[in-house]
């Protein structure tokens, strides 16, 4: 059984993060479901264990948490869809790269559901999109934003942290850092690309869009 659960209001990084700690033990344990919960963080920026303190621009700009999971610093701010997942790759494979490669489909697939073509880059973490319709750079190539993060760590094979969709966040708060220790690309969301895209609408795109990337397990809402 996979738990859905939406938590309502701008929730604490640390709240969270305490919760994500306790659920990830009593799955380990055997003594809960796997969980995916979806939410909204007050503006805040997280720094993973990759992260560098010239990425940090603006230190003073919002609260920063270290957070443990594997990548750099990145933001996350109301308008902002932050998926953290839960699941025990004792049953599904222990297997942490083709793990990140399924986040990475999930999300790729959740926004083919809008008609956004994501893509994945070698050398670029998260998920990214073409934008055409930008003058293309000095090397020729189409200009390319970043539309989604993936951060993970797992702990006896149970994973937590997981992903985030920029849905209409203020794209300007992606200023205070070097979003994942990439300086020649940008920051979009959907909102940005011209849809009318809510959160609830990303949230039943993720519903719809897992079993075709994981397990498809019986999932319940609380």
């Amino acid at each position: 059984m996979v738990e859905w659960r939406n938590w309502p209001g701008l929730v604490p990084y640390d709240e969270a993060l305490a919760a994500m700690e306790d659920r990830v033990a009593r799955i380990a344990r055997g003594e809960a479901d796997e969980a995916i919960w979806l939410l909204e963080h007050p503006p805040l920026y997280t720094a993973g264990t990759s992260s560098r303190a010239e990425d940090l621009v603006e230190p003073d700009r919002f609260p920063v948490h270290v957070a443990g999971r594997g990548g750099q610093y990145t933001y996350h701010g109301p308008g902002q869809r932050v998926a953290y997942v839960m699941l025990d790759l004792n049953r599904r494979g222990r297997d942490v790269r083709a793990f990140v490669h399924a986040l990475e489909t999930w999300v790729i697939d959740a926004l083919d559901e809008f008609n956004v073509k994501g893509e994945i880059r070698e050398g670029r973490v998260g998920v990214w999109v073409q934008r055409p319709e930008r003058p293309p750079g000095p090397d020729g190539a189409v200009p390319e934003d970043k539309i989604a993060a993936i951060g993970v760590k797992l702990r006896r094979w149970v994973s937590f942290h997981g992903l985030s969709i920029n849905v209409e966040p203020d794209l300007s708060h992606f200023g205070g850092i070097v979003p994942c220790g990439i300086r020649d690309h940008g920051v979009t969301s959907l909102v940005d690309l011209g849809l009318p895209v809510t959160l609830g609408d990303v949230d039943d795109a993720l519903k719809r869009t897992f079993g075709r990337v994981f397990q498809d397990l019986p999932a319940k809402t609380v």
